[in-house]
């Protein structure tokens, strides 16, 4: 199971491909494929997004489904997921805490 991330390149915020492929900010609306045909399809919604300079460094991320959530294969997608990890009071995990 893969779903594609990517920087947006108007603020830098982590942003991956949802439904329709729009852009969302969450990891619980990104769109997970389980085949080569879905992963190709993201594939090309993110080549198109990056050659209009809309998001750069697009590439698909490992990732599981538990119960209907969405978790990152690595620690290092995690983090991207979450925000910053040397400030908790900012970022992705902050609005979680509220």
């Amino acid at each position: 199971m893969k779903v594609f991330t990517a920087n947006r390149l108007s603020d830098g915020a982590v942003v991956y491909i949802g439904d329709g492929e729009t852009w969302v900010e969450t990891l619980d609306a990104a769109r997970v494929v389980t085949d080569a045909e879905g992963e190709a399809a993201l594939d090309a919604t993110a080549k198109a997004a990056v050659k209009a300079r809309l998001v750069v460094g697009a590439y698909p991320m490992p990732v599981t489904v538990e119960d209907g959530t969405i978790r990152p294969d690595s620690v290092r997608e995690r983090i991207r997921a979450a925000g910053p990890s040397n400030r908790t009071d900012l970022g992705k995990q902050a609005e979680m805490g509220r």
